[in-house]
């Protein structure tokens, strides 16, 4: 367990690299573009069910 820890801190340190600033803002604004669309996309789905289901207990109720 002990070697895997110091390999995967090496492979850390030699193999990885961070993205440039610049890339990051660009991620970050692609990340927040679709996390509001999946937000609105869950709403848009969540309203919809909602009203088919009180549509239906109010049909059944009366």
């Amino acid at each position: 367990m002990l070697t895997y820890i110091k390999e995967s801190f090496e492979e850390l340190r030699n193999n990885v690299t961070l993205p440039s600033r610049a890339e990051s803002s660009n991620l970050m604004v692609i990340v927040a573009v679709f996390s509001i669309l999946f937000a609105l996309a869950t709403w848009g789905v969540d309203t919809a069910l909602s009203e088919l289901v009180q549509l239906y207990f109010n049909n059944i109720l009366n």
